[in-house]
């Protein structure tokens, strides 16, 4: 059986370890256009990464929703640096236009805690702020536990089930990682896994990624 991967640019940005230098959303007719060029593709699933400004939401909303594929989302508001890459607007439109198209959604711990608008630091915030975050439209959710303190947990909450993701601790950094996971569990999808299937074999490959990381211009880089 023959897969490929196909890329649809919604947004450039520049980033040092520190800090994001520039970023530019692409304008949503260019965004469109990408998806009608692969009208004719077997699309199996679609992941999303981040996007720079609300009509840009919009457009890759209404794109991925034409797919009828699942959608899993990686709602990044801020850089691995810190800096913000999604402003209020486009916060608004993730909620408003893109979750409810999403068969999940992975935020980390900050994003969900300015998702939900309540203080997340421990577990038992996470498990709390759950119905806040379904509440947004996504079919389910997954908070990512990496930046709790001790060994991380990642909690899942879909179809009346909440589960919860414990792993140690390893060592190493790596950027990026919560888009890395968004692809993974997107590509385990598409080979026909079950969702929560998909979510540990990801987990995994990205927890590999994140221990064989190399130290590139001030940053961890998977191999």
């Amino acid at each position: 059986m023959y897969s490929a991967k196909a890329a649809i640019v919604a947004g450039v940005s520049a980033q040092t370890a520190a800090r994001v230098l520039a970023r530019t959303a692409i304008d949503p007719a260019t965004i469109a256009a990408q998806f009608a060029a692969l009208a004719a593709a077997a699309i199996d699933a679609c992941s999303v990464g981040a996007l720079l400004d609300a009509p840009s939401v919009a457009a890759v909303a209404d794109g991925a929703a034409a797919l009828g594929v699942p959608v899993v989302c990686d709602p990044v508001i801020a850089a691995s640096g810190g800096d913000r890459l999604a402003d209020d607007a486009t916060v608004g439109a993730l909620r408003e236009r893109l979750f409810p198209v999403c068969t999940l959604i992975t935020p980390n711990v900050a994003e969900a805690s300015l998702l939900a608008g309540v203080p997340i630091r421990t577990l038992a915030d996470v498990h709390a702020a759950l119905p806040r975050l379904a509440a947004l439209g996504p079919a389910n959710v997954l908070v990512t536990g990496g930046h709790l303190d001790g060994d991380p947990c990642d909690v899942f909450a879909g179809g009346g089930r909440v589960v919860e993701f414990r792993a140690s601790r390893i060592d190493g950094a790596l950027r990026g990682t919560g888009s890395l996971l968004t692809a993974a569990i997107a590509a385990r999808l598409a080979c026909g896994d079950g969702l929560e299937d998909a979510i540990g074999t990801a987990r995994d490959f990205v927890r590999a990624r994140i221990g064989n990381a190399l130290a590139f211009a001030g940053m961890g880089v998977a191999y």
